[in-house]
Parts: structure tokens; sequence; C-alpha cells
């Protein structure tokens, strides 16, 4: 049982580091939050941990080793993720040209939108399932309890929904929304080139 704890702890350790680095998702969290829809940022990062969940149980299951190796469907994953980023991106800069109906758009989304954004920008990535897959076959051996394997997909969900929702309460205080009311336009744009970037990143690299 004692491997077993270290083997749960080492992972979510492992998991924690690499979900608070800034990527796709933090882009799309913040921008909800700082943009006035608090509720669809916290939306956003329920369903960021869902998907975390889906990509943490295939891997768990073996099923992401057989995706990764069907070389078309990963890559039209890839390029539909991609796109799907750079949507978002140019609806970001669009957007930026009226801020003030950007902002009362942004009020007006519920956490549905913001779940099924959240949840659409993870499950998009296919580096969450080369990830996952290396996680696992480096930290998780093969012989570890079901409860122990349980406890490390409910842990990779607790972290991305705990981390994302900071990251919302923080960009959604009186004084980020200050900042946005004088700095908004240009944090729009900016926050959409780095999506965009991103889609485009994903587009071009190879699984």
């Amino acid at each position: 049982m004692r491997s077993d704890l270290a083997v749960i702890m080492t992972t979510l350790a492992i998991y924690l580091a690499v979900t608070v680095s800034p990527g796709p998702n933090f882009a799309v969290v913040s921008r909800l939050a700082v943009s006035g829809s608090r509720q669809a940022a916290f939306g956003a990062s329920v369903g960021i941990g869902l998907a975390s969940i889906i990509y943490a149980a295939l891997s768990m299951a073996g099923l992401a080793v057989l995706l990764k190796e069907i070389a078309w469907l990963a890559r039209s994953v890839q390029i539909v993720g991609g796109c799907y980023l750079i949507y978002l991106g140019v609806n970001a800069w669009i957007g930026a040209g009226s801020l003030a109906q950007t902002a009362g758009a942004a009020a007006t989304r519920g956490g549905w939108y913001g779940l099924r954004t959240g949840f659409l920008v993870d499950l998009s990535n296919p580096k969450s399932i080369a990830f996952f897959i290396g996680l696992y076959a480096a930290v998780v051996p093969l012989e570890t309890a079901l409860w122990a394997k349980v406890s490390i997909i409910a842990g990779c969900f607790v972290v991305e929904t705990l981390w994302y929702a900071l990251v919302a309460a923080m960009f959604s205080t009186p004084a980020a929304l200050a900042v946005y009311r004088r700095l908004g336009k240009w944090m729009e744009r900016t926050i959409g080139v780095c999506l965009a970037a991103f889609g485009i990143r994903m587009i071009y690299d190879r699984p």
C-alpha cells in the first residue's frame, strides 16, 4: 500500500507541475474571466478537468497507445484542434475592436458555454495523449492497484479543475477587471495571437 501511495503522490506532483505551465487552457480560462464572464471561466475549468479524466482513463486502459499508433486519426485530431484554437484566437482579435460589445457578450456566457469550450480545447490537444502515455509509462507500474489508478484519475480531475478555478478567480477580481477596462483591447488581441499561435503550432507539429 505504501508503494501505491508513493505512486499516487509522485504522479500527481508531476501532473501539477505540468498543469500550471501556461498553454491554451490558461489562455482560454483567463480570457473568459478577465472579460467579465466568471461563470463561464469556472465552467471552463470543469470542462478541462473532464477532458483530463478521459485521457487519463484511456491511458490507464492502454487505449491511448492504440490511438497514437493510428497516425491518420491522431493527425486529424491535431488539425481539428489547431483550427479550433485559431478560431478562438481570431474571435478574440475581432472582438477586441469593439471592447464594450465584447465585454457585454462575454458577461452573458454561462457555465455551459465555458464547460464546452474548456472541454474541447483540452480534448483537441493530442499532446495530452503523449503526456499521459509518457507519464504513466514512467511513473505508474503495471502492478499498481486498481484503487490507486482510480485515485490518480480522480486526482488529475481535481488538480486541473482547482488550478483553473483559481486562475478564473484571480482574473475575475475587481482589480483585474479594472485593468481589463483600461487595456482590454490589447489584452484581447494578445490572448488572440497566443491562441492562434498555439493552433498553428499544433497543426504543423507532428504527433
